[in-house]
């Protein structure tokens, strides 16, 4: 059954926000392909998210070169949708993808190189189907390649058409003012940084936020719910159908119980607020200006609702903020 996206998709459901001093905006809520998108999880249910958050106004889907399991599937099965559809949409649509990370044996196949870089991104749009993403990303700083060199091939990417626009990720505060630099020097300005950013990951106050508020550059923050922990999921225990229980994630059963009494606090004052534990840690996001969209995950339509249900309560107190703190510096 073909595709039709909701009619009042943009009518008030979803707020913009411009990254940085560019011209474009960006869905305060974002959906990153991350996890639950790879050759391992099921088709139809990634579909199924996608249709549903581009129903909702979320009009920016991230993803990376080696996301899936295993790498490159996510992309593959994002081009397999993509095609059934939201091609007649691809004008509404923010898609964005990365290189830095292990993708092929050999010394090309990761890291910073201009030849890593720019051959990850023809892959990356053979896999999904595209003429061009809108963001392509240096995913990591490379050590040992001139900053230069790895700015320089997402300036070409950009030049080549390949690319819209131009983005870094996991950056430091000072290596991300030089790279802005160099691309400005270049002509290709950079629009974007992707850091990792939540209550329990704070590194980017410390003076991050600051660097791209200067340079005019917008910040998307992933793993704001610090891989399913900012929830109210591991309350109770590990389910055997959560993120730490699998084999191949990213988070860990040992650091669930380290991070659950901080957690429960939380969730005292989300239920206050009338909201779930994630959708505080999200709003508690967006509070900052400079961030410009928060990028979600999600295993399920009912999930990426629950989320999207941040949208209706972003104020908080002074007391509350104080609260908060008070907890996560506990």
């Amino acid at each position: 059954m073909s595709y039709l996206p909701a009619n009042d998709r943009y009518d008030d459901k979803m707020n913009y926000r411009r990254c940085g001093r560019s011209g474009l905006k960006l869905p305060e809520i974002s959906l990153g392909l991350w996890h639950n998108f790879g050759g391992v999880d099921v088709l139809e249910n990634g579909r199924a998210m996608l249709r549903y958050a581009f129903d909702q106004g979320i009009t920016h889907f991230d993803l990376a070169n080696n996301y899936g399991p295993p790498p490159g599937s996510a992309e593959e099965n994002f081009g397999v949708i993509f095609k059934k559809d939201f091609l007649p949409f691809r004008d509404e649509l923010i898609i964005s993808t990365k290189a830095g990370y292990l993708m092929w044996p050999g010394p090309y196949g990761e890291w910073g190189s201009r030849k890593y870089l720019l051959s990850s991104l023809d892959q990356s749009l053979k896999r999904m189907g595209l003429d061009y993403v809108d963001i392509f990303y240096s995913h990591r700083p490379d050590p040992e390649t001139p900053l230069e060199e790895t700015m320089m091939a997402l300036d070409s990417a950009v030049r080549s058409g390949k690319a819209l626009y131009a983005g870094i990720s996991n950056y430091p505060a000072e290596l991300t003012k030089k790279a802005a630099a160099i691309l400005k020097q270049l002509g290709t300005p950079c629009l974007i940084h992707q850091p990792k950013y939540s209550m329990f990951e704070r590194w980017v106050e410390g003076g991050l936020l600051d660097v791209v508020e200067e340079e005019g550059i917008g910040l998307i923050a992933f793993s704001p719910l610090a891989q399913g922990l900012l929830t109210d999921r591991y309350l109770d225990g590990i389910p055997e159908d959560s993120r730490a229980a699998k084999s191949w994630g990213f988070l860990k059963k040992e650091q669930v119980g380290p991070a659950i009494a901080k957690v429960k606090q939380l969730n005292e004052i989300a239920k206050e607020r009338e909201q779930s534990m994630a959708q505080m840690a999200i709003a508690w996001l967006l509070k900052d200006q400079r961030v410009t969209s928060v990028l979600i995950g999600a295993s399920s339509v009912a999930q990426l609702k629950n989320n999207l249900d941040t949208r209706n309560n972003l104020y908080f107190s002074e007391g509350e903020l104080k609260r908060i703190e008070n907890i996560l510096k506990s």
